[in-house]
């Protein structure tokens, strides 16, 4: 395969961003911070361009009666150890690190969700790369972050073209080295996520050869700590966090070129990727019910990784719910909201 240019300036904001929906890394508390006043600490977990920046753009930080101190994370799977060991109360999660987290033990708890649109979720292929469709990466090499919603996306990709892990070469890097190797011909095809999918699409790297409709759930979770749900008082802070970070995604479907560039600016991402991965992703989300069909999905999740020994058991992830936050939320198969060009 021709050997590619990387962007310099591509790669930045994907190591900055690197893990987020999955895989394995390390915590990063250097930006720790607190808001609110009062004797209640809500300890909430955070990633770059998360809860945090979200919540302060909408302005739903501003009239706190309890602290919020944050911890950021690079990644979900670091975010729920800390969870599992009490350091924090809540924090924001793909659809896969609970499932990890659920299968190694932890004690965790998913007490909310939203439902977005999964075209964040893609298969890429170099520009002028010849492959038009799943059924034909047969034999092909495809970078993928273990443990990722990417990595489940693939296998249910390969699923529906008839195929198996087992007939693609399968490359397990993080995004930063899978973005290189994808650059640089060393494979044919990268399965990744948002807001990744947008920095390629929009620097012309790449297209997208099949993304996750129809083959992933598009759900992400707030998973809290079990002991800070037996505390009324922090129960209670969670419930109210709850109803401010649904009224901030609100406010960020509303306003899309607003939030861009705060998350542009949060996160080292161009403004261009930034306002592209909202519109596909990011800014379609509705908050919805940790209803039936979510925990079938995610049993979905768990049975196939099960089944390919990548978590050390199988276990039953409705044991890992609460839904007593679900109030009148529409169910977990809510459409996500579409933008509209203008």
């Amino acid at each position: 395969m021709r050997a590619r240019r990387i962007l310099p300036a591509l790669l930045l904001p994907l190591t900055l961003l690197a893990t987020a929906c999955g895989g394995s890394s390390s915590a990063d508390t250097g930006g720790d911070g607190t808001d609110g006043k009062g004797s209640l600490t809500l300890n909430v977990g955070d990633q770059k361009g998360g809860s945090e920046a979200v919540l302060r753009a909408a302005g739903e930080l501003d009239d706190l009666d309890y602290k919020i101190k944050w911890s950021t994370f690079t990644s979900g799977p670091p975010l729920l150890e800390a969870v599992n060991a009490k350091a924090v109360d809540i924090g924001a999660v793909g659809n896969t690190p609970p499932v990890f987290a659920a299968g190694a033990g932890s004690e965790i708890t998913v007490v909310a969700a939203s439902h977005g649109s999964p075209a964040g979720e893609a298969i890429l292929v170099p520009e002028d790369s010849p492959l038009k469709s799943p059924e034909q990466l047969e034999g092909k090499s495809v970078a993928v972050a273990q443990g990722s919603s990417a990595h489940f996306q693939l296998i249910s990709a390969l699923k529906k073209a008839g195929l198996t892990l087992e007939d693609i070469e399968v490359s397990y890097l993080q995004p930063a080295d899978a973005l290189a190797a994808f650059n640089g011909g060393k494979v044919d095809a990268w399965a990744v996520w948002d807001p990744y999918t947008s920095q390629v699409l929009t620097a012309k790297q790449g297209k997208v050869l099949t993304d996750g409709e129809g083959v992933v759930n598009g759900l992400s979770f707030q998973v809290a700590s079990p002991s800070a749900l037996k505390d009324k008082k922090k129960s209670a802070a969670i419930e109210d966090y709850l109803a401010r970070l649904r009224r901030a995604q609100d406010w960020v479907f509303d306003h899309p070129e607003e939030w861009a560039k705060v998350w542009a600016k949060d996160t080292g991402l161009p403004y261009e990727a930034a306002l592209a991965a909202v519109k596909r992703s990011n800014g379609t989300r509705v908050p919805v019910a940790v209803d039936k069909a979510a925990v079938a999905s995610e049993q979905q999740i768990v049975d196939t990784f099960a089944e390919l020994k990548l978590i050390p058991r199988k276990v039953t992830f409705a044991d890992f719910v609460d839904p007593r936050f679900n109030g009148d939320l529409p169910p977990s198969t809510t459409p996500a909201r579409i933008y509209k060009e203008k």
